[in-house]
C-alpha cells in the first residue's frame, strides 16, 4: 500500500525538482584531480543526468528549485554552528558559490541560499513548496550522504513523496554513495534518471 502511494503518478502543478548544492566550489574532491571518483562521477554521470532532469522539468512545467550553500553576511556570522566549526563559508559575492553553468537557473526557478546542511532547516523551502502545492519532490545533487540525505529525510518527515534518481547524485566514494542509499532508502523512492524522466513526461503540460 505505502509503496503504491510512493509510486503514485506525478501531477501537473504538484511536482517539483530540487537540485542540491551544484556549485562551482563543490565540483572537485579534496584531491583536486580530474580523475578521482567524485570528479569523474560528476562529470560523466551526475551532472549529465541532472541536465536531463532539468530539461525535462522545464518542458513539462515542473517547478524547479536550486539550493546552494551561501552565507547571507560577508562575515558569515549567520551560518550554523556546524558550518562555523567545519568551517564552511561562501560569501554572498563569492563567484565560486555560483551554480555551475550547465544547471544555471532561468526565470521563475527559485534559488535558496542555505547556511546549514539541511535545506529544510535554514531556508523557507517548506513554506514555498506548500504554497506551490507540491506533492512529489524529486531530489538530486550532492553530497549523497550529507545534504541530499538531509533533504530527503526532512522532506519525507514533512509529508512529501520524495523521489531520488540515484544516478543524478554524487559523493566522494562509491561506498559512501551506496551506504547512503541504503540508509535513507526507506524515506523515498530510490530510482534512476530514465525512470524519473518517464514519470515527468506522463504529466500533462500546462495549457
Amino acid at each position: 500500500m505505502l509503496m503504491r502511494q510512493r509510486n503514485s503518478k506525478m501531477r501537473v502543478g504538484r511536482t517539483a525538482l530540487l537540485l542540491v548544492d551544484m556549485q562551482v566550489v563543490w565540483m572537485y574532491s579534496a584531491s583536486g584531480t580530474d580523475n578521482d571518483y567524485f570528479t569523474h562521477r560528476n562529470a560523466t554521470v551526475a551532472v549529465p543526468n541532472q541536465m536531463r532532469l532539468l530539461q525535462t522539468a522545464r518542458q513539462m512545467g515542473v517547478d524547479v528549485l536550486h539550493t546552494i550553500i551561501r552565507s547571507l553576511r560577508s562575515d558569515g556570522r549567520d551560518r550554523s554552528l556546524d558550518h562555523k566549526l567545519t568551517p564552511i563559508h561562501i560569501a554572498p559575492d563569492d563567484p565560486q558559490g555560483a551554480i555551475i553553468a550547465e544547471l544555471s537557473p532561468i526565470k521563475d526557478e527559485i534559488v535558496l541560499p542555505k547556511t546549514s546542511s539541511g535545506v529544510f532547516n535554514s531556508t523557507n523551502i517548506d513554506y514555498l513548496l506548500r504554497n506551490l502545492g507540491t506533492d512529489h519532490l524529486i531530489v538530486a545533487g550532492q553530497l549523497t550522504d550529507q545534504c541530499v540525505d538531509m533533504a530527503v529525510r526532512d522532506a519525507a518527515d514533512r509529508g512529501y513523496r520524495v523521489v531520488l534518481p540515484e544516478d543524478a547524485c554524487a559523493t566522494y566514494t562509491a561506498a559512501r554513495h551506496h551506504a547512503a542509499l541504503t540508509a535513507f532508502g526507506g524515506y523515498c523512492m530510490v530510482t534512476n534518471t530514465d525512470d524519473v524522466i518517464h514519470r515527468m513526461k506522463e504529466i500533462m503540460p500546462h495549457e
